[in-house]
Order: C-alpha cells, then sequence, then structure tokens
C-alpha cells in the first residue's frame, strides 16, 4: 500500500514522522506501509528469531531482530528478521544496543504476507544485498517455499522437507531445514 502524501518527502524528513504500526517504509522516494502481520507471519518471525539467538547470542556470534528499521543506500526499510554479526551492532554512548540503525543487516529474512508485493520484498533483499548483506531469504507460508538468495549467485527455491537451508557463515552453528520451519506452524 503506497501512502499518498501531498508532497514527496526526503529520507531524513521521512526519518522524522512518528513510528507506526505497521511500519512504514522509504523506498525509492515512496513512502510503503507494510502489511499487519497474521498467525503464519507472527509465528514463524517469533520462532527464527528465537532459535537464531538461541544458537548465537550465547556465543555472541550474531544476533536475530523482529521488525527493526535498517536505513542505509537511500532506504529505510523494517525486514521481518534482521540479524546481525555481533560487532556490527551499532551500540549508543553508553553501550548499550542503539536504537537506531543505519546500517545494513548481515542475513535478512522477509516472510511473505498474503496481501504483499512479492516484487517490493524482494526489491527489498536485493537492495540489501547490493549494500553488503551476506545472504537473505525469502519465505512464502503458503508455498511453503524459501527463496534463499546468496551474495553474487543466483536465488536458489528450496521446497523439499528435508532440504537443509543455507545460512550465512556468521551462523553456521544454525541448522534448519524446510520441514522443521513450516513444521512451526502446526501446533
Amino acid at each position: 500500500m503506497v501512502k499518498s502524501l501531498t508532497k514527496p518527502l526526503t529520507l531524513e524528513e521521512f526519518l522524522k514522522l512518528p513510528e507506526t504500526k505497521p511500519s512504514l517504509e522509504y523506498i525509492n522516494g515512496q513512502i510503503i506501509q507494510k502489511p499487519i502481520p497474521q498467525g503464519k507471519h507472527s509465528i514463524l518471525q517469533g520462532e527464527l528469531v528465537s532459535n537464531i539467538n538461541s544458537v548465537t547470542k550465547p556465543q555472541r556470534v550474531a544476533l536475530a531482530f523482529p521488525e527493526l528499521r535498517c536505513t542505509f543506500g537511500g532506504r529505510s526499510i523494517v525486514p521481518d528478521v534482521a540479524v546481525f554479526a555481533w560487532e556490527r551492532i551499532p551500540l549508543d554512548e553508553r553501550g548499550d544496543v542503539a536504537n537506531i540503525f543505519k546500517t545494513y543487516p548481515d542475513w535478512t529474512i522477509e516472510i511473505l504476507s498474503p496481501d504483499q508485493s512479492q516484487t517490493k520484498v524482494t526489491g527489498n533483499i536485493l537492495h540489501c544485498l547490493k549494500h553488503g548483506s551476506r545472504f537473505d531469504w525469502l519465505i512464502d507460508p503458503d508455498e511453503r517455499s524459501v527463496l534463499v538468495y546468496p551474495p553474487k549467485q543466483q536465488p536458489e527455491l528450496l521446497q523439499e522437507e528435508q532440504e537443509i537451508l543455507p545460512v550465512p557463515d556468521l551462523v553456521s552453528d544454525f541448522q534448519l531445514t524446510v520441514r522443521q520451519l513450516f513444521g512451526w506452524l502446526k501446533l
């Protein structure tokens, strides 16, 4: 959904707007509202963040963030899951995790919602890869498939239950099959 404005905003003007639920993204000069997450999206997002952090946080290797605004390369996007290498997590003057992330995630995970444009989501993934992301996923819960985007390679479609989903090197201890990922949708 493109939000109508009387005059276009610059990225700096956009960043001064109050945060909304669902989030707004700034892409190519347009303000686009993300869809409200629904059940499948929410469970997958929560499980991914929890499971990635259970492997990476104790080793201080990486940290997964849900719905984190990342502003870089002329865009301000809010990936469903943004994973940052530990040493790249922005800190404030007290040494706490910063509120503002003006950089790209090392690994972006997007979960397609029913009313969401796959083209716009793919555009954000390609933007992340262009600016330094090490790896990206696009998960389609309805198709039970994952498009994996390694940098400078062809995307790979995974949908066979036994396939192990490739991950970036920084989280190489994290393993997940297609069956395990979509198994989270069952109660």
